[in-house]
């Protein structure tokens, strides 16, 4: 059972959450009409401050905390690649976020199909980058329940059976209330939280953890030895020239990956300008400091001897914690790793939402409702992908969420070419997009499901291993490349382009004919 001061702390916490998301309509309150802007980005008015805690505490979820350091746990060196792929998500942030907020601000759009959509002038291909963002999107909302649930299970704060199932559902209720009534500012003042907490905890485990074992070469060391190596130099804490490649292209194609999901564009899209945006991009790797933090806490995590349950390495750090922490400031970084779910989680539901009304309800099915009537569509919207992510994650297997969120990074990736080659040249065809996208899908749902759904892949037998999304990716742009200028040659028209972005892939170069040059 969990002691009686780690469990006040770790409900102190959680009711700080609480207390805040009622606090969330004074954020930047707006006397405006209800819109949809206003319920999913804030109406555009937040600050680099608040825009830094919300970007950050949305991209760095829960389950990141658990499953890196879970990962260094269980297989070394490997885990690490989540600090480059961090690391190049900043230029890449600083440079597409910026460009594609002034877009989505000058024209009204709110999702990434939105500009797809007045980009190409192409509704199904717009329907497309939709669907597949709500689609890699789910599994990732239920991945933040299963961190809560794992976090909770190894603190010994989830009871067995259904007590333990309302237990987290009682944590989610909270912020599930909160979103529907006050849209994107429910998360962002619950942001604010997350970062004091995990910041604060972080620190004091990690100096617990020095203070132990007498500084990080004697962490590393020890735990070389639990994974059967002489020391740190010879063991699965270095990276192999086998493992090198793979570990290139996931830290490549995760960071290319990120920025397409529509919960990252989401919070990007609620700052208030592109100076703020370039701001927050060159202060997030504050949070991958932290990232790299818990993924050396996996690695403590072996040193100490922590011996987490077959088939659960990401208990292996609230383990850890609950070894060597007190009550409190075990319950302290319970309780922050918990918060840390439910930020993006709220996010999330806000960005699926969103990209159904906006991309699917008024584009197919309600082409003149109000602006009223789409908030009140979101709102509920919202409340079924929480629910719908609480049933997944009673309904299967952790196994099975994992292996769908996996995929999800591979299918998410595909909509790079049409959002993020679309900020700088439309010479690409939309049907050699859609093309290309198909391909892209069907290539990459094989490699993950041929090796029984691992990301990593050989392509054919005896070729080192690559990111099965990498790999699906340089497929989906040469089947667009290589289409492209057969249409044109075929005169199959392309829609009008109601942005103000150039059309030509370089100055001078003329387009393909059949190319729309406004």
């Amino acid at each position: 059972m969990a002691g009686a001061a780690m469990t006040t702390t770790f409900l102190a916490v959680i009711g700080g959450a609480s207390l805040l998301a009622v606090t969330a309509r004074r954020l930047h309150p707006s006397d405006r009409l209800p819109s949809l802007e206003g319920w999913a980005l804030a109406d555009r008015g937040l600050g680099a401050g608040w825009t830094w805690l919300l970007l950050g505490g949305t991209v760095y979820t829960a389950y990141t905390f658990t499953a890196v350091p879970g990962l260094a746990y269980g297989n070394g060196a490997s885990a690490f690649f989540a600090v480059p792929y961090t690391v190049i998500v900043c230029p890449l942030a600083f440079v597409l976020l910026s460009r594609l907020w002034e877009v989505a601000r000058r024209h009204g759009y709110i999702t990434a199909a939105d500009f797809v959509r007045g980009r190409y002038g192409s509704p199904p291909l717009a329907l497309v980058v939709a669907l597949t963002g709500i689609l890699a999107t789910m599994p990732y909302l239920a991945l933040q329940l299963l961190g809560i649930r794992a976090v909770l299970t190894a603190g010994g704060l989830y009871p067995p059976g259904a007590a333990g199932d309302l237990a987290m559902v009682a944590v989610f209720a909270g912020l599930a209330v909160a979103t529907y009534r006050h849209g994107l500012r429910a998360p962002t003042v619950i942001s604010a939280l997350k970062a004091v907490a995990v910041f604060v905890s972080l620190t004091a485990v990690c100096w617990l953890v020095l203070d132990r074992f007498g500084g990080p070469g004697a962490v590393f060391d020890g735990a070389a030895r639990a994974l059967g190596g002489t020391d740190t130099a010879h063991s699965p804490l270095v990276l192999t020239p086998g493992q090198q490649p793979a570990y290139a292209t996931l830290a490549l194609g995760s960071a290319l990956a990120l920025l397409m999901y529509p919960h990252v564009l989401t919070a990007g899209f609620a700052a208030d300008g592109t100076r703020t945006l370039r701001k927050v991009s060159a202060a997030l790797p504050a949070w991958t400091a932290l990232l790299a933090l818990f993924g050396f806490l996996g690695i403590a995590a072996l040193a100490a001897g922590v011996r987490a349950p077959a088939g659960g390495a990401e208990a292996a750090v609230p383990m850890l914690v609950d070894r060597l922490m007190p009550g409190p400031l075990a319950g302290l970084v319970f309780g922050s790793i918990v918060v840390g779910a439910l930020v993006p989680a709220a996010v999330m539901s806000i960005a699926a939402a969103t990209s159904f009304v906006r991309n699917v309800y008024v584009e197919y099915v309600h082409p003149t409702a109000t602006p009223k009537r789409q908030v009140r569509v979101a709102k509920a919207v919202s409340l079924t992908a929480k629910l719908g992510a609480v049933a997944f994650v009673f309904g299967l297997r952790d196994q099975d969420a994992i292996n769908l969120q996996l995929l999800g990074g591979v299918w998410i990736l595909q909509v790079f070419p049409a959002v993020a080659v679309g900020l700088y040249t439309r010479w690409l065809h939309p049907r050699a997009l859609l093309a290309g996208w198909a391909v892209g899908m069907a290539a990459g749902t094989y490699l993950v499901v041929r090796e029984g759904f691992s990301s990593i892949v050989p392509l054919v037998a005896g070729s080192p291993e690559i990111y099965a999304g990498v790999a699906a990716l340089v497929l989906n742009l040469a089947v667009a490349v290589a289409a492209t200028p057969v249409l044109a040659r075929l005169g199959v028209p392309r829609g009008p382009d109601a942005t103000d972005l150039p059309s030509r892939p370089r100055a001078g170069r003329r387009p393909p004919t059949g190319a729309n040059n406004a």
